[in-house]
């Protein structure tokens, strides 16, 4: 199979099915793109040429069968090899898991608008006024902080869910914003948040994303502390 993606820097939607597969074990090779929201680019060009929407991930099978969207990727992954773990193995654990990913999928817009994701930067000044300023993206934090604490209360962790699952792919980015940005959270949240950093396979995409050196020119506000 083959996965689209686009920078490891930047593209968080990029990131969930990618670690998914690399922290499970199940095979792929990766495709990157160059994120560009211009017609005609590269990359627009490299998804028409197989079919895809304009948008990455894409997961293509060896038959050239096409699934685009996280959460569709995800399910697909469960289908295609369902003892791998990409859903935890009890019904109502596995049905909770989707219920977080999917309340992450549709929500947590400020938090996303205002600390989007940006490996190579480490940016508290503009985390503690973001925190002062937007009122929303503590509610986004906190709601975090909420499914985050219940789901390890009741598996016992490590991951959400016990073993690492997509519910942890799944909230990598959110790991790396409340890092990168220094936001305020308690020490469970930290604690689980540097857990998922410490996975080899989000070691793994961190050292990539750290090495391009490629920026998207409207994102220099948050370029302003390059990460070690």
């Amino acid at each position: 199979m083959k996965l689209y993606i686009g920078n490891k820097n930047y593209s968080s939607w990029s990131l969930r099915p990618w670690l998914a597969m690399r922290q499970l074990g199940i095979p792929f090779d990766e495709v990157k793109l160059r994120l560009s929201t211009e017609d005609g680019s590269d990359f627009k060009n490299a998804l028409a040429a197989i079919g895809a929407p304009g948008k990455v991930p894409v997961l293509v099978e060896d038959d050239g069968f096409l699934t685009w969207d996280t959460l569709a990727i995800v399910e697909r992954l469960h289908e295609l090899f369902p003892t791998a773990g990409v859903w935890p193995a009890d019904a109502r654990r596995r049905a909770r898991a989707r219920s977080i990913c999917a309340e992450m999928h549709s929500g947590f817009g400020a938090l996303r608008t205002h600390c989007p994701m940006n490996l190579e930067a480490l940016l508290p000044e503009v985390g503690a006024r973001v925190w002062v300023e937007q009122p929303q993206v503590q509610r986004d934090v906190a709601r975090i902080e909420q499914l985050w604490g219940e789901a390890l209360q009741v598996s016992g962790g490590p991951f959400l869910f016990g073993a690492f699952s997509a519910a942890d792919a799944y909230f990598a980015p959110v790991c790396a914003r409340l890092r990168n940005f220094a936001l305020p959270v308690g020490d469970a949240a930290s604690t689980y948040a540097e857990r998922v950093f410490q996975l080899p396979a989000m070691q793994s995409w961190l050292a990539d994303a750290l090495a391009e050196h490629d920026f998207i020119e409207e994102d220099e506000p948050y370029r302003q502390k390059p990460a070690a």
